[in-house]
């Protein structure tokens, strides 16, 4: 498996959505995204409003405190780990539709459908002291933890689409369907991807 340089991530979401069947239909591009900027400015004060009207709209488990402090970790965390806020509430909604105690039939909870086993790896990593399952229906670390995870998969990967497809199907299953030639499974991440688009569309 090839792995690109930490700083060529972003550049490729956008050439891999560029050359999309999205980016045909005039969806637009990825931006780019800096490295760890933390400190407010312009684009990230239109980033955290547009996600905090998302929130605001969809996410009716969450009181008006916790829908500002989960819009400020989208942003906070999506520049960290350089992937569009977009993406991130794309993946939330086709998730969990917003909602913070959502559990899934295989047991993934929270904003972001994590499992425990894979909350847990991901704290580790962050240094983020794990308190159980429970954890994952606190928003703010659900978040935290889900754009880590994703973003680990995108640099394993070195593909949206297939990082997507193991954020879904799990990446035991993905390395197998790959080192067999198998074709990979493509709704999930088209839900995300258009469900993207969509929110990146009300932007402009």
């Amino acid at each position: 498996m090839i792995r690109l340089p930490r700083r060529h991530v972003a550049l490729l979401f956008a050439l891999l959505l560029a050359l999309s069947p999205w980016a045909r239909t005039g969806a637009p591009a990825l931006p780019a995204v800096s490295a760890g900027a933390e400190l407010a400015t312009p684009t990230e004060d239109r980033d955290l409003r547009a996600v905090h009207a998302r929130l605001s709209q969809r996410a009716r488990g969450l009181s008006g405190a916790e829908v500002s402090a989960v819009a400020e970790v989208i942003v906070a965390a999506s520049r960290r780990h350089e992937l569009p806020p977009e993406l991130v509430l794309a993946v939330i909604e086709v998730e969990s539709a917003y909602d913070p105690y959502a559990v899934s039939h295989v047991g993934a909870m929270g904003l972001m459908q994590l499992l425990p086993s894979t909350a847990a790896e991901m704290a580790q990593r962050l240094d983020m002291p794990w308190q159980g399952s429970a954890m994952l229906f606190d928003p703010v670390a659900n978040v935290r933890l889900g754009v880590a995870y994703l973003d680990q998969l995108v640099e394993r990967y070195a593909s949206v689409r297939v990082a997507l497809a193991a954020y879904n199907w799990g990446p035991g299953r993905i390395d197998q369907r790959l080192r067999e030639g198998d074709s990979l499974p493509v709704l999930y991440s088209g839900r995300v991807l258009d469900t993207y688009s969509v929110r990146r569309a009300a932007r402009s």
